[in-house]
């Protein structure tokens, strides 16, 4: 079952975060999660629910106002102040929660998004004890359960909800519009401060693509046809080229800075140690750094690795595209020297290259998501 058909079955009201499973899941796998999400994590709220075309199973999971309220002070989340407070914005906290703007009004004080990244910090955060096992499964002390099990297939997918209300709104306002200036706040609220701050670079390079554009056409349209006119326009060319790319980058600078002042992660300091990837495997060993116990993999394995599986298969890979690729343009040349030929036949290399290709895109990802799965690259 495809997230998209879970999303339309699903009221967002009552749900920040959904959990499916394979349909051939047990029910003892079930009841061990749902039992280690209740005990380690009780802030959450968890209904299971089965669907009945699929036989699928679901976590729908969400949590309360003040549960979220504890979790915005454990993660740091930024927030704004109140103007008679000093204004601004500060990492929340519970104690002097009066300070901080609409924290009496449950439904606006978190955005979705803020809501569902409480819930997956919680969810990722979920850790084993000491000899903690799921059938074939093994943890390790400290490691973070939900990510594991999503890499060992266990969990099918956790992803956020969308708000149907809010969506049609962006879509009108966003999507819809012409000639309009993005909302780029509301698209903040909603998406996360990355995903507005992608759209506002990408509208700004737009924009500044205008003058280039011009200048070039105007240039173009006034440029002799001698070799030396035209020399001579490309040199002016290049030089407003780099002027322009200076300026536009330093002018992006400053907007960056002034929407990371606004949204708040102007200062943000820089995110802790992540986790090695759940997929990582190797022998367990007592770290020589921190004692702790961890999954180790010699480096002369992975190296032996690359130069006996991943490089060759790369090459491979590579060899088989270009030879396509050439095969492709020798029958272009034998369909065009034909003249007897339907009109319609002269496409067909174009169409079985198309072909080709989509098909590799295909197959070269599950081979590439096969050889990081494998440690090539390591932590």
């Amino acid at each position: 079952m495809s997230h998209k058909a879970w999303m339309k079955t699903v009221p967002t009201e009552n749900c920040d975060v959904l959990m499916t499973f394979p349909d051939t899941t047990d029910d003892h796998t079930l009841l061990w999660l749902l039992n280690h999400i209740r005990l380690g994590i009780p802030e959450l709220i968890v209904q299971v629910r089965h669907h009945k075309h699929t036989r699928a199973y679901a976590f729908f999971v969400t949590a309360t106002y003040e549960s979220l309220l504890r979790g915005a002070d454990e993660i740091g989340l930024r927030k704004p102040v109140k103007a008679e407070f000093g204004g601004g914005m500060r990492s929340f906290s519970c104690e002097e929660d009066y300070i901080y703007e609409n924290i009496e009004n449950e439904l606006y004080f978190f955005t979705s998004q803020e809501r569902q990244n409480i819930i997956r910090y919680w969810l990722e955060n979920l850790r084993a004890k000491q000899g903690e096992a799921l059938h074939n499964i093994h943890f390790l002390e400290g490691q973070p359960i939900i990510p594991e099990l999503a890499a060992r297939g266990v969990i099918q997918q956790v992803f956020p909800l969308h708000e149907q209300r809010i969506l049609k709104r962006l879509m009108k306002s966003w999507v819809q519009a012409i000639c309009e200036a993005q909302p780029l706040d509301e698209i903040c609220d909603y998406f996360g401060v990355k995903i507005a701050m992608y759209f506002a670079w990408l509208g700004f390079y737009t924009s500044a693509m205008v003058y280039p554009a011009v200048f070039g056409s105007i240039l173009y349209t006034f440029t002799e046809s001698d070799q030396t006119s035209q020399d001579i326009c490309c040199v002016v060319f290049a030089i407003f080229n780099v002027v322009w790319a200076t300026l536009f980058l330093e002018e992006w600078k400053r907007r960056g800075a002034e929407f990371a002042y606004k949204w708040g992660t102007l200062d943000t300091p820089a995110e802790s140690i992540e986790e090695p990837r759940p997929q990582f495997r190797g022998v367990k060993r007592i770290s020589p750094v921190t004692s702790a116990e961890e999954f180790y993999y010699p480096p002369w394995k992975r190296l032996l690795f690359q130069c006996l599986v991943s490089l060759p298969v790369c090459l491979a890979c590579l060899s088989f595209v270009f030879l396509v690729m050439l095969g492709c343009f020798q029958l272009q040349e034998l369909v065009l020297s034909v003249k007897e030929l339907p009109r319609i036949l002269r496409f067909l290399p174009k169409i079985v290259l198309a072909v080709i290709v989509t098909t590799c895109d295909e197959v070269y990802k599950k081979i590439a998501y096969w050889l990081n799965d494998m440690g090539v690259w390591g932590r």
